[in-house]
């Protein structure tokens, strides 16, 4: 697949911007602060509702104005869709498929399939369990699209149920003790989409481990293996979950959802007297290790860069052999080759350069090696045009 064109609407820093593209390598080229990085993260946000830079949609709309929209024709399979979301402030946003409204934004998940590797990739090995999290989820909702509705009636489920646990528990100390029927419908709740989503991720962290293992031998040749665990406590009582080995079998759906409930059942009193969901997969964490060693804590700063880009290109190459319709993903590269040393540059620019569609990102054209060049188009002074 490929995107053909791009439009922008009072989106961060454009009031309007029209890109046409290509497929092949496609070097955006501009100083820092020209909004190269706003159009790409447009991009990344018609592929997955979500940016790369920040956690809310809030900031994506020019300062001054009531919504931003973002739209792209995607050739893909021998046809093009085209694809449109308006971000809406203060209200639910909406989007289009082919010029005709969609019922919910997430409809339109899976019409473009981007993996993007940035800076900020650094957070997956150095930051919060939650920056790993976001990304496993990322990987699950590429592969399959339908995902991000479970994730979503999860997080509905972890709101309402924590509401419950701070009233409940309070209620629970005056009375001193009292039972919780309505407790026990919402601990089927979030077992339910709980466990779908953890057995997504499982199978996800299983589907990438050789992917990302291979892209890093090939990054850091003279390292050692990068390894990936997901880590649960939802082991404690379903011990096949130590996924270090690999495991053949991952347990299913209904076998997680078993386990979550007992480990709830474990747990309650705990939950009551924090007022806290402290079971399930919002509370887990993808391990990752060069040999017996935790990149976090451990790695140089040189290893984290490897890892993070290991990460991406083992996605990347994931959703590749899972031959999805559509084809191959894009591959967005955002002011990366800078950050990157001789080695690591070779390494990168030999994947893009294979890649349907490669949009790269560079402050200056000689940060990206020679075989990526391709088309250039320099961004300068809010305008779009042909780069020196």
């Amino acid at each position: 697949m490929h995107v053909r064109h791009l439009a922008v609407a009072d989106f961060r820093s454009w009031t309007s911007a029209d890109l046409a593209l290509q497929p092949g390598p496609v070097v955006l080229v501009g100083a820092n602060g020209q909004g190269k990085t706003n159009l790409v993260e447009a991009l990344g946000y018609l592929a997955t509702l979500g940016s790369h830079r920040v956690a809310q949609d809030a900031p994506l709309i020019r300062a001054g104005a009531e919504r931003a929209v973002v739209r792209a024709a995607v050739a893909a399979d021998g046809r093009e869709l085209r694809v449109e979301v308006e971000i809406v402030a203060g209200r639910a946003n909406r989007a289009r498929l082919n010029g005709a409204p969609v019922s919910r934004p997430r409809d339109i998940l899976g019409v473009l399939r981007t993996v993007l590797f940035a800076p900020e990739d650094l957070a997956i090995v150095r930051g919060d369990p939650s920056e790993r999290r976001r990304f496993l989820d990322e990987v699950v909702v590429a592969r399959t699209p339908r995902m991000a509705g479970v994730r979503a009636d999860y997080d509905r489920v972890l709101k309402q149920r924590a509401a419950l646990l701070k009233s409940a528990g309070g209620a629970r100390r005056r009375a001193g003790g009292t039972e919780l029927p309505t407790l026990d419908v919402w601990d089927g709740h979030l077992a339910e989409y709980g466990s779908q989503l953890l057995h997504a991720r499982l199978e996800a962290v299983r589907a990438l481990r050789p992917h990302a293992a291979a892209a890093y031998a090939q990054v850091a040749p003279s390292s050692v293996e990068l390894r990936l665990r997901y880590v649960t406590a939802l082991a404690e009582v379903l011990p096949a979950l130590d996924t270090l080995n690999d495991p053949e079998h991952i347990p299913p759906p209904a076998e997680l959802a078993q386990g979550m409930l007992a480990q709830l059942q474990l747990v309650r009193a705990a939950e009551l007297d924090r007022g806290v969901n402290l079971v399930g997969p919002h509370r887990d964490d993808l391990d990752a290790r060069l040999g017996e060693l935790p990149l976090r804590g451990y790695a140089s700063h040189g290893e984290s860069w490897s890892a993070a880009l290991s990460l991406r290109l083992g996605c990347y190459d994931l959703l590749r052999a899972d031959t999805l319709p559509g084809g191959d993903p894009v591959l967005i590269l955002d002011d990366v080759f800078a950050e990157l040393d001789v080695d690591r540059r070779a390494q990168l620019a030999f994947v893009a350069g294979k890649a349907e569609q490669a949009i790269i990102t560079a402050a200056v054209v000689g940060d990206v090696p020679p075989e990526l060049h391709g088309v250039r188009i320099g961004i300068s002074d809010g305008r779009i045009g042909h780069a020196e």
